[in-house]
């Protein structure tokens, strides 16, 4: 089944139970395909980019280049009644959803960088919406969703982490089938120097190595291939009877 139709049926449920609940017969509100691409699972990264500003052309410069079937894509992300002259394949449909995610997806990476989008990370961040830090010394921080490749198709979304400073993978699969380009390099950075407050209070704090309770010295990090080339101590005796043989002096060698 495909998404187009797992959203349809979505519709139709909400519709259901919303006209069984409400005794004046008034429908439950529809939810937008903004919301339901959002409430997916593995989608939870995303927040729900506004939809005037999708419809300002200015904001979508460029990406009619990118993604295949562009007005089809997005006409299904603004919920527009299609033309009732245009008749797409069941194929064509599939390839207008595919479409639709990545343009979705391109359009959020620019609103996120946004006044309106970085407040709306903010507050998702504040929630704990994007995970917690999986290292123990960061003691459960939340962490910001971060691309390592501007460019689609490079790499999948990662987590990274305010206090250690460092990235990871997200715990779940579908989660880490996101395309890391629809976050981008910038955000956690550009969010954290927007908004100061949001930065941990704690300092880092490393983790320290111990062998029986004790810290281990500096030397004990030096690699074994090192230690090993090292030169062996000097043997007195031994470096005498080499020189008498360099020397041809053999009758003062010992006998074995």
């Amino acid at each position: 089944m495909s998404n187009s139709d797992l959203f349809q049926e979505d519709l139709v449920s909400e519709t259901d139970s919303g006209t069984s609940e409400d005794n004046s017969g008034s429908e439950e509100e529809v939810a937008s395909w903004i919301s339901w691409f959002c409430s997916l699972r593995g989608n939870e990264f995303f927040c729900e980019v506004e939809e005037d500003y999708i419809q300002d052309d200015f904001n979508l410069s460029g990406l009619s280049t990118q993604v295949p079937y562009y007005d089809y894509a997005l006409d299904l992300i603004l919920d527009a009644e299609p033309q009732p002259n245009e008749i797409l394949t069941e194929e064509q449909h599939e390839l207008v959803e595919t479409a639709a995610e990545a343009l979705y997806g391109l359009i959020h990476v620019r609103y996120i960088l946004t006044s309106r989008g970085l407040n709306a990370v903010a507050d998702k961040f504040r929630n704990v919406g994007f995970g917690r830090c999986p290292r123990v010394l960061c003691e459960g921080q939340a962490c910001l969703p971060v691309g390592t490749a501007d460019l689609p198709r490079q790499s999948t979304v990662k987590l990274f982490c305010p206090r250690c400073q460092d990235i990871f993978c997200p715990r779940s699969k579908y989660q880490s089938n996101v395309d890391g380009a629809y976050f981008g390099t910038t955000l956690p950075h550009l969010l954290l120097m927007t908004m100061p407050s949001l930065r941990p209070v704690d300092a880092l704090v490393p983790y320290t190595p111990r062998v029986f309770g004790f810290k281990l010295h500096s030397s004990a990090n030096q690699s074994a291939g090192a230690t090993s080339a090292a030169a062996p101590a000097a043997n007195p005796r031994s470096n005498a009877l080499q020189q008498k043989v360099e020397d041809g002096d053999h009758d003062m060698l010992p006998v074995s």
